[in-house]
């Protein structure tokens, strides 16, 4: 599928991609190619004077593969976070900057570009030139971030309040939230490190737009701060899980040690009633007249006495 958009007025206006002929793909702004089909993928083949780059060759993760410049422009390969199964996962796309053009190559659809789109179509995206446009996106995209690590954020205070203030609380249920947490955060933060090494090289080939410029100062002072508070979130994702783990163990030592107290209570008890089940011809107190009632009256002494004693150091 096809998406394409001119700058009129300073400002990404949407324009139909069905039936649009050649030209009219040539002459836009901002190409956005999601699920290219064959043909689709000849046509802006056509344009770049080269092959669209392979979903393997898109997930390379070593610099040289995600950024360059080539003769059909500027390439940045850039991670974007996405939901699958209500979990967090990224998937790289494929941005290509040229003079008259931006294009986007990606295999799924993706919450800032359709955030983006609507923004254009309330007039409130406004660029100038496609890298403007690029620019304009990888803003988004920090928008995004931020918003997803707001709800990480609130879902960690609820994990911390079970944790820390509910005594009846689920720790098993709490230590799966919080590893999920710490997996949607890492992700964040590699977007995030993904942003910063691509906004790094774009400046780097755009020292002649100050406009440019301006903006991605903008970015990486917002990537800064957001960096930082992902560094604060792991922290305490760390220490709500390791708070979980002692929780966890100290609530398994008391059942060890209700089964560790009740074995030696029980133990005197039972040594006695092992005496007195011997089977010995010999016996004095076999045929005593309260030879039975005194062996049960051992038999609760000797369990009482433990008992009592454990309760008067305070381990009961």
């Amino acid at each position: 599928m096809l998406r394409l958009f001119a700058i009129k007025n300073n400002s990404i206006v949407e324009q139909p991609a069905a039936g649009a002929s050649a030209d009219e793909i040539r002459q836009a702004a901002w190409i956005d190619a999601q699920e290219p089909n064959e043909a689709e993928r000849e046509q802006l083949q056509m344009l770049l004077h080269t092959e669209l780059p392979e979903s393997d060759d898109v997930d390379e993760i070593e610099a040289s593969a995600r950024f360059f410049v080539d003769a059909a422009g500027i390439h940045v390969h850039s991670l974007f976070l996405t939901q699958s199964e209500g979990r967090h996962v990224t998937t790289t796309v494929a941005c290509i900057l040229q003079p008259q053009r931006l294009i986007t190559v990606r295999d799924i659809e993706l919450a800032d570009f359709r955030l983006l789109r609507m923004r254009a179509r309330r007039g409130q995206v406004h660029s100038t030139t496609p890298a403007e446009l690029l620019i304009t996106l990888f803003e988004q995209k920090v928008e995004n971030l931020a918003d997803s690590l707001e709800d990480i954020h609130r879902a960690l205070e609820e994990a911390s309040r079970l944790v820390l203030e509910e005594n009846d609380s689920d720790l098993e249920d709490a230590i799966d939230q919080l590893a999920k947490l710490e997996d949607s955060n890492g992700k964040i933060h590699l977007c995030l490190m993904d942003i910063q090494r691509s906004v790094t090289f774009l400046q780097r080939h755009l020292r002649d737009r100050q406009e440019v410029q301006q903006t991605c100062r903008e970015v990486m002072s917002d990537l800064d701060t957001l960096m930082s508070h992902t560094t604060f979130l792991f922290n305490k994702i760390n220490f709500l899980m390791d708070s979980t783990q002692g929780f966890i163990n100290i609530e398994q030592n008391q059942i060890i040690k209700i089964f560790s107290i009740a074995a030696v209570v029980f133990l005197p008890p039972t040594l006695v009633a092992s005496i007195y089940g011997m089977n010995f011809k010999f016996m004095p107190e076999l045929h005593w007249l309260f030879g039975y009632p005194l062996a049960l009256g051992l038999m609760v002494l000797s369990g009482i006495a433990p008992y009592w004693y454990f309760k008067r150091k305070g381990w009961l």
